[in-house]
C-alpha cells in the first residue's frame, strides 16, 4: 500500500479513531489502528471491541492495500512530522516507511487479516439529533453514572426514544439527571444503554454545530452513529435500566426560585470550610425569602444568605457539597427552581421556564 496525504488531516483523524484505542490489550493487534485504502481517501479504524470508530481521510492512493500500525506510536510520529503532506509506503513484511518533508522513519506494521471485523448494525430504529444537542445531553448526564459496578447497567447512562422526545438519564442511587431533547419527525420508541466511560469518549469527539448531524441507529446489541466522515459503533450494557419515570417527583411543600451563579459561588465557598474535616456538609435554612447557607469544621465556620422566591414551608436541609457541584456545573441558566418534600427527601432542580432538565440530590441526615 502506498498513499499520501495531508499532514492535520492524518492527525486529526488519528486524533478521532484513538478515543476506542485501548491502552493495553489481550489481543496486541488490536493496540494498532487499522488503515486502509479505498477509493481516494483512507479509512483508519480502532476498537477495544465494546467501543469501535473509524473515520476517513482524502489521500492520493498509488497503490491500494491494509495494514495495521501501532496506534500510539503512529500517533506519536504523526503529530511530530515536519512536513504539510506525509507519504505512507508498505512494504514487504508490513514495514512501512513514512516521509514528511526532510523527515524518514520505517516502523513495523501488522497484516491487518488478523484485525477483528466491526459489528454489523442494521437496526431499523433511527434517530437524528444535531451533535451539539447530543453533546449537551452527555455532557449533563455523565456525572451522574455510578462509579459501583455491582449494577453494571447504572455505569451507563440510558438514551430513552419516545416518539418525539429523546431523554438522556443517568443515576447513581444519590444522584439523579435528566436531560430531555426533541428529535423532529421522530416515531420512533426505544432505548438503550451505554456505558459512561464510552459516551465520555463519543462526547469528545461530537461537534457544536447546530448544522452537523448525529444519525443514531440502534438494534440488538449496538448503537451506531454516523457523524460526518465519522462512524461509531458502541456495545450496549446488558440489563434492565431503573424505571426512572417512577422515582420523579411532582409533589412538593417548599419551592424556590434562586440565582445559579449565587448559589454555585456560595456552595463553593461553603466546601472550602468543609474540606477541612472531610464532612463535605452544606446546611442550608430556607425562610423568608432567603436562603441562609452554612457550613463547618472543627477550626472554623461559615455563613451566607442568599435571596430567593419562595413559596410554601420553611425547611432546613443539609446536602454532600460535591453532589450539589457536579449539578450546578452543568445547569446552564441564570435561575433555577428547587423543590422540596422534606429534609430526607431527594431535592427535585428544574428550569424556571421550560422541560430540559431535571437533577436530584439526595440530602443527608443531620438528625
Amino acid at each position: 500500500m502506498k498513499f499520501s496525504c495531508s499532514t492535520a488531516d492524518l492527525n486529526n483523524a488519528i486524533s478521532t479513531v484513538s478515543h476506542s484505542l485501548p491502552v493495553r490489550s489481550p489481543k496486541p493487534i488490536l493496540e494498532g489502528i487499522l488503515i486502509e485504502s479505498q477509493d481516494n481517501e483512507i479509512k483508519l479504524t480502532c476498537t477495544d471491541l465494546n467501543l469501535s470508530i473509524e473515520t476517513v481521510v482524502p489521500a492520493i492512493i498509488t497503490e491500494e492495500g491494509r495494514v495495521v500500525l501501532p496506534g500510539r506510536f503512529f500517533a506519536e510520529i504523526i503529530r511530530k512530522l515536519p512536513g504539510a503532506e506525509v507519504s505512507v509506503t508498505v512494504g514487504e513484511r508490513f514495514h512501512t516507511t513514512i516521509i514528511s518533508g526532510s523527515f524518514r522513519t520505517t516502523i513495523s506494521g501488522m497484516n491487518a487479516i488478523e484485525y477483528p471485523e466491526l459489528p454489523e448494525v442494521d437496526g431499523t430504529t433511527k434517530i437524528n439529533l444535531p451533535q451539539h444537542t447530543l453533546k449537551r445531553m452527555i455532557d449533563g448526564t455523565l456525572f451522574a453514572v455510578a462509579a459501583d459496578e455491582s449494577k453494571p447497567v447504572l455505569t451507563g447512562c440510558l438514551l430513552d426514544v419516545d416518539h418525539e422526545k429523546v431523554n438522556m438519564v443517568a443515576l447513581d442511587g444519590f444522584r439523579f439527571a435528566l436531560i430531555q431533547q426533541t428529535a423532529e419527525n421522530s416515531g420512533e420508541t426505544f432505548s438503550a444503554v451505554i456505558a459512561g466511560k464510552m459516551l465520555g469518549e463519543i462526547g469528545k469527539i461530537l461537534t457544536d454545530s447546530e448544522e452537523e448531524i448525529a444519525a443514531i441507529t440502534v438494534s440488538a446489541n449496538h448503537v451506531k452513529m454516523i457523524l460526518n466522515n465519522t462512524i461509531v459503533i458502541v456495545r450496549k450494557l446488558e440489563g434492565e435500566f431503573v424505571r426512572y419515570r417512577q422515582i420523579m417527583q411532582t409533589n412538593y411543600i417548599t419551592m424556590i426560585t434562586v440565582n445559579k451563579k449565587a448559589l454555585s459561588d456560595a456552595v463553593d465557598r461553603a466546601g472550602l470550610i468543609a474540606k477541612e474535616n472531610k464532612s463535605n456538609l452544606i446546611c442550608m435554612k430556607i425562610e423568608d425569602d432567603r436562603m441562609v447557607v452554612t457550613s463547618n469544621s472543627d477550626n472554623s465556620d461559615m455563613e451566607e444568605v442568599l435571596p430567593v422566591v419562595m413559596t410554601g414551608k420553611d425547611m432546613f436541609i443539609a446536602f454532600n457539597i460535591r453532589y450539589l457541584t457536579d449539578v450546578m456545573k452543568n445547569i446552564p441558566d441564570e435561575e433555577i427552581n428547587m423543590r422540596f418534600n422534606s429534609n430526607i427527601s431527594p431535592c427535585v432542580i428544574t428550569p424556571v421556564q421550560g422541560e430540559e432538565y431535571i437533577y436530584m440530590v439526595l440530602p443527608v441526615r443531620v438528625f
